[in-house]
């Protein structure tokens, strides 16, 4: 056992099973649950996790009825016919020696589909479709249906179940007021309302024996005006106990509240001290969650004593040896999850499979496999951005000679983005490239770069162009007039914007550069962020909410303007775009859409909306205007006669898309 993490690599013994650590793969749905052949995928993405030592896994939500789905032909289990795929989900994990857990989830009204149901008929924000109000006989049928999916999972070869109690799902919106207005057995008293979780959970574990694991995810803080309070919480986490669970898990927030709990801008272990407050009130072993990406994260929060296990999902998404790594004292090489949520979660949402920014072989396990070459080659690679370290650090890995120039240093723009509030943990990545690239034994040529002639006179089999982009400046009067600035040089340092400034471009990089300007320059504590967006850390209000937020006053006067009439930030990603929208408006930056730019002088900038002219008075007007492909070498190179390959932006500049970026160069460096 690694030394450094003996609170983390501790086995927890349950009585009748002992996990090999304290730590859980928290559930995350990729997409593969839901096509044709996609069991057999997933059995391959459960198996890497599995040999990277993860104590426990439980799968990403499976239905335990048809109206549960949360999309039409979504993943169930309710047929005896169903267990043969999921057969081979669990041999995989098994024969890896890891132990899994299935999710059962009904959506309830967060079903995308007419056949949603649920305590009231109260349309959700996120669904278009009004749930159908269940009557006595339909809950009593669907407390039947969880009992069989779980007694069909243990002949599946399951370890468990995880019964899902939060996020808003079906079992929360019994409990809360918000969306239970039922005056039955089944609403109105606290004592009505918590009726159906216990009752699902008391007949699971009659039916499935004492001798399994029933894990209840429990919605510790709701987050929304209507939701428990910290009295309800405990009475209930009590009464699940009661029931027969064998471990609590943490639930924070429904998906419709507006507050972020999982993205790159929240604290790490933001909401661990929710886990640690339900400690002293239950025995049952608790599981924290949300934001723990790191071992050294992990192994101070259970040994400050706020849980007895720590749930992560996407960083096993990242690295599936995370677990392994930190046993072997090599946390440095962990290549460790930035919660951008643009290959998991946005892909999702948009009915895509999901992958990782970081890792672009989640989820492709059986696609993009890394072998090593039985024709070593010597490749040159210009430039070391995200597609430039990426391919470089998987070609040398397969066994090629590589030798990898850039005039500044690794990262390329990654190392503007990690300056940006919210965005540090870039430097995680930067971190895992330089540990990986020494490792694979790339020859680093730091601050220097080749010719198209140079190269010509260098003996390699390959070269790789990988020389990212160039701001792209746009056609307006004044364009170069001592107010204007580029992104590049403001992100940087090398200029300081005055205290009133326009910004031109809406898009990612237009949303960073509004961010850095507004934000405190120091940052933010855990506490201090979670009253900013309104979390009692008290919890003497219901929901844990704060009955006013905490506002700071903005550092900057900023105004965020784009050509297109669309809606300011369109092309943000789809779980993450309304935070940046929310925290810059809660600064007083002033987006406007729509608008034509006339002209930049001492006055400030000129534009038009609506046919209406308008002057900014402004220090200074930042251009955030997009990118173009740095293409120059490559088309120097062009009918040489070598082997050129062009990834990244210097093939396609749209925004600072690193994923994108990031996969090229893998997905090349793995076939070459």
């Amino acid at each position: 056992m690694s030394e450094r993490y003996p609170n983390l690599l501790k086995p927890l013994d349950l009585g009748f099973t002992r996990l090999e650590n304290r730590v859980l793969m928290g559930s995350m749905h990729t997409g593969l649950e839901d096509v044709r052949g996609g069991f057999r995928k997933l059995s391959e993405f459960y198996r890497e996790r599995a040999s990277g030592g993860v104590g426990l896994i439980v799968t990403g939500g499976i239905s335990p009825d048809m109206s549960g789905q949360l999309v039409p032909f979504s993943s169930q289990l309710s047929f005896p016919w169903q267990v043969y795929r999921h057969r081979k989900l669990t041999s995989a994990v098994h024969e890896a020696g890891s132990k899994i857990c299935l999710q059962l989830l009904h959506a309830g009204r967060y079903a995308i589909h007419p056949l949603a149901v649920a305590p009231s008929a109260i349309r959700a924000p996120i669904s278009p479709f009004r749930p159908r109000t269940m009557s006595t006989g339909k809950i009593r049928r669907t407390i039947d249906a969880y009992v069989r999916a779980a007694t069909l999972a243990r002949k599946a070869g399951y370890d468990g179940v995880e019964i899902m109690g939060s996020e808003g799902y079906l079992i929360n919106q019994f409990i809360c007021t918000h969306t239970n207005k039922r005056d039955d057995e089944w609403g109105g008293s606290f004592d009505n309302r918590i009726r159906f979780a216990i009752e699902i959970v008391e007949r699971t574990r009659q039916a499935v024996g004492d001798d399994w694991i029933i894990m209840y995810r429990l919605s510790m803080l709701d987050l929304l005006k209507d939701g428990s309070s910290w009295q309800e919480v405990v009475q209930l986490a009590r009464a699940i106990e009661q029931a027969g669970a064998t471990l609590i898990n943490t639930g924070i927030g429904w998906h419709e509240v507006r507050i972020p709990t999982i993205a790159a801008m929240v604290p790490r272990a933001a909401f661990t001290w929710v886990t640690a407050k339900l400690k002293q009130s239950v025995a049952v072993p608790l599981i924290t969650s949300n934001r723990i990406n790191t071992p050294e994260q992990a192994e101070q929060v259970l040994a400050d004593g706020d849980a007895d296990m720590v749930s992560m999902a996407r960083p096993f998404l990242a690295d599936p040896q995370f677990i392994e790594k930190a046993k072997n004292n090599q946390a440095t090489h962990i290549n460790t999850c930035i919660a951008c949520n643009q290959g998991c979660l946005d892909r999702v949402f948009r009915k895509q499979r999901a992958t990782c920014l970081v890792n672009p072989r989640a989820c492709y396990e059986t696609e993009l496999t890394i072998s090593r070459t039985k024709i070593p080659k010597k490749i040159i690679v210009i430039g070391l951005g995200p597609a430039g370290m990426a391919f470089a650090s998987v070609a040398a890995q397969r066994g090629h000679s590589v030798t990898a120039y850039d005039m500044a240093g690794i990262g390329g723009q990654l190392n503007l983005a990690l300056k940006i509030p919210g965005k540090q943990e870039f430097n995680e990545t930067l971190r895992y490239y330089r540990h990986t690239l020494k490792k694979n034994g790339v020859v680093l040529r730091l601050g220097q770069t080749l010719s198209a002639r140079e190269i010509r006179a260098n003996e390699c089999d390959a070269v790789i162009v990988a020389t990212g982009v160039k701001p792209r400046t746009p056609d307006i009067d004044g364009i170069h007039h001592p107010k204007v600035l580029s992104y590049i040089d403001v992100i940087s340092g090398k200029a300081e914007p005055g205290n009133r400034v326009a910004i031109i471009g809406a898009g990612g990089i237009g949303f960073d550069v509004a961010t850095l300007l507004v934000e405190d320059e120091q940052g933010l504590d855990r506490e201090q962020w979670l009253h900013r967006w309104g979390v009692d850390t008290s919890y003497v209000n219901r929901g844990g909410l704060l009955l006013q937020p905490e506002q700071t006053a903005a550092r900057r006067k900023v105004y965020l303007l784009q050509r297109k009439p669309t809606k300011i930030g369109a092309s943000l990603g789809k779980t993450t775009g309304w935070i940046h929208r929310t925290a810059l408006k809660s600064a007083g930056v002033e987006m406007l859409n729509g608008v034509r730019y006339q002209k930049i002088d001492d006055r400030g900038l000129h534009i038009m909306k609506n046919g209406d002219t308008r002057v900014l008075d402004v220090d200074h007007v930042v251009l955030c205007a997009g990118q173009n492909p740095n293409r120059k070498l490559a088309d120097e190179l062009a009918g040489s006669g070598m082997l050129v390959h062009v990834i990244g932006g210097a093939d396609k500049a749209v925004e600072l898309d690193a994923e994108r970026a990031i996969r090229q160069g893998v997905e090349l460096a793995a076939k070459l």
